[in-house]
């Protein structure tokens, strides 16, 4: 990189950040609703309760259902991810330096988002579901209680049903025939909007299930922690960049020569934030990441 960077340098690093963001920087964003562009330090969700259909007499006035209208506010805030680049180290490496920078910061920021995400779907109070490892049989049994949990709430089975499971409890999972054999999941596996990878994500039993290591207590915690969610029940939200109508994103990146380290600084920023809007409609799952798994016989 030159120590002057142009205008239209910037602009096209800052579309690489933004597409590697939403691609590879995180898998939760778009499992919850979203809301780009937000001016101002917080935003608000508006949650609407359920209504009730009624009889009317011939002529006579229909009962209005009064649904409640209320409203869940959403605070933002601000991250940055950023890093040196030297001028000289630049002539030193052979792989493309800029790009290398941007996937960095983009994953770090898409790492963020799912924090927040996850940070949200802890504050549910919704009873948990307790898994069993004992054997497969119970491990089958957990995996069904976790998606009748959502069938007894009435929480919609439009395919925006989602489930997040650590490493271990996933690999419990793999372990049930009619969960990880592809005769009972979806031929496809499940596909995502906004371009996330399909390889993350499973469908089965209506629910889309990936495995993240970013869970409360993953790992050789006893208390682990997973979730299940509808996608309505969670709110996420970003910043708009003042001064900069055409990048309304949320991420963008700032990219300033130093002269006397003889060096770039590239920064990644967003602000954002997430937030529980519906309780009932996301469960946590009580996990034993310490368990001992069931040998499955192969016969």
């Amino acid at each position: 990189m030159a120590t002057t960077i142009t205008e239209a340098f910037v602009r096209q690093y800052e579309s690489e950040v933004h597409h590697l963001f939403q691609r590879q920087g995180g898998y939760l964003r778009s499992t919850v609703r979203t809301k780009d562009g937000v001016v101002g330090s917080s935003t608000t969700f508006q949650k609407i309760g359920t209504g009730i259909a009624t009889t009317k007499a011939r002529h006579g006035v229909i009962t209005p259902m009064n649904q409640d209208h209320t409203s869940v506010q959403c605070t933002l805030s601000d991250f940055y991810a950023g890093d040196w680049v030297d001028k000289l180290d630049e002539a030193k490496v052979n792989h493309d330096e800029r790009m290398a920078i941007a996937m960095g910061g983009a994953w770090a920021l898409g790492r963020k988002v799912d924090d927040q995400i996850i940070t949200a779907l802890d504050t549910t109070t919704t009873t948990a579901v307790t898994w069993v490892y004992t054997s497969v049989m119970g491990i089958e049994n957990s995996l069904l209680a976790t998606v009748r949990s959502l069938d007894n709430a009435n929480v919609p089975n439009d395919g925006q049903r989602y489930c997040a499971l650590t490493p271990h409890a996933y690999s419990a999972a793999m372990k049930v025939e009619s969960f990880a054999s592809a005769d009972y999941v979806s031929p496809n596996n499940q596909p995502m909007e906004q371009g996330m990878p399909s390889f993350n994500w499973r469908r089965w039993m209506g629910v889309n299930w990936t495995v993240h290591t970013g869970l409360p207590n993953a790992g050789s915690s006893s208390s682990a922690k997973g979730f299940i969610w509808h996608k309505f029940s969670v709110g996420y939200a970003t910043g708009a960049f003042a001064g900069n109508a055409a990048q309304n994103q949320a991420v963008s990146a700032d990219i300033t020569w130093h002269g006397d380290r003889a060096a770039h600084f590239i920064n990644h920023m967003m602000s954002g934030g997430a937030c529980l809007i519906e309780a009932a409609g996301v469960f946590e799952l009580d996990l034993d990441d310490s368990a001992t798994l069931p040998t499955v016989l192969v016969v």
